[in-house]
């Protein structure tokens, strides 16, 4: 090889291996500075064990209304959860139920009859268990739990009281019932009657039940739109009043009640009527019944009652 060829050859070498250490160089210099790029870890799901339930977080939203809720006030099929109450002389009986006291005593079954029209069949209800007398049956379960209670439904669509007066030998008396709820008066207002008649009516009714040693509890129209717009209906809730004083029976006073519920604790009709503005609907029935209830325990319990419940022999 020539000298100049060497010299060539040499410059050559040596500026391959100067670019080549350049480049390591930009290389290093490259990989410092560049930024850290993250990589999110693979997530793999993974089954629960067998025998784990699978939690599924709660979801809350928003409430535009809040609605009060104590326990045990909550109507069947989803209706509203809102507070059931009324004043508590308008939920207690005037008079203790003696004869519903002894039965109790002696922890001996007690039977009680809900005779009366559609209201108390339950119109308006979604089903049969949301009427009134089915809803009473499990309310007095859970006060009175150690006691057997029936309570049998004798209302029938319709009725005013002398057809109900025609029932008794076929759907009270034979049942020996310790206890007769007995609604009255609907009817006879939505279809104009006269008052003076219903009177009489009323008075022997009541007479016949109580001879047969049975306690009496009289009650009332229901307060809703079809029933205010009758212009009797003011006095026929004041005649049951006064006759249940005169004959000596309880009422439960399920006008004032509803009237409360709507003119001093603001809840629409819609809550506690039907939409066909007469019945009740479920919330109505499981409410009047839990109050309804309250009302018979207390006065089945109260002190005197329970002395003469040791005092006197059962019927």
């Amino acid at each position: 090889m020539s000298p100049n060829n060497q010299r060539m050859f040499t410059c050559v070498a040596r500026a391959a291996v100067g670019s080549a250490f350049f480049c390591a160089i930009v290389a290093v210099h490259a990989q410092v500075i560049e930024p850290a790029r993250i990589v999110a870890p693979r997530v793999i799901p993974v089954a629960a064990p067998a025998g784990l339930r699978t939690v599924t977080p709660a979801i809350i939203a928003p409430s535009t209304r809040p609605i009060a809720a104590p326990p045990n006030t909550s109507a069947p099929n989803g209706t509203p959860q809102i507070a059931c109450s009324a004043p508590v002389e308008l939920t207690r009986f005037d008079r203790p139920l003696l004869q519903t006291a002894r039965r109790l005593a002696r922890g001996e079954p007690l039977t009680i009859v809900a005779i009366g029209s559609s209201s108390t069949a339950g119109a308006g209800a979604s089903s049969p268990d949301a009427s009134y007398p089915s809803r009473l049956a499990i309310e007095l379960k859970s006060r009175l739990p150690t006691a057997e209670i029936t309570v049998l439904n004798r209302g029938v669509n319709g009725e005013e009281t002398e057809n109900m007066m025609a029932r008794f030998a076929s759907g009270v008396y034979p049942e020996h019932p310790q206890l007769v709820l007995w609604q009255v008066g609907t009817n006879s207002v939505l279809r104009d009657r006269p008052l003076a008649p219903h009177s009489a009516e009323l008075q022997e009714g009541i007479d016949e039940l109580k001879a047969t040693g049975a306690d009496v509890a009289l009650i009332d129209p229901q307060y809703s739109p079809k029933v205010l717009a009758k212009p009797e209906t003011t006095d026929m809730v004041d005649q049951i009043a006064l006759i249940a004083k005169e004959k000596n029976v309880d009422l439960f006073h399920r006008f004032a009640q509803m009237r409360n519920w709507h003119e001093a604790q603001h809840l629409a009709f819609d809550v506690f009527v039907s939409p066909d503005g007469l019945h009740m609907n479920d919330w109505g029935y499981a409410c009047w019944a839990k109050l309804l209830a309250g009302a018979i325990a207390e006065a089945a319990t109260r002190p005197v009652a329970s002395a003469a419940a040791h005092a006197q022999p059962t019927h």
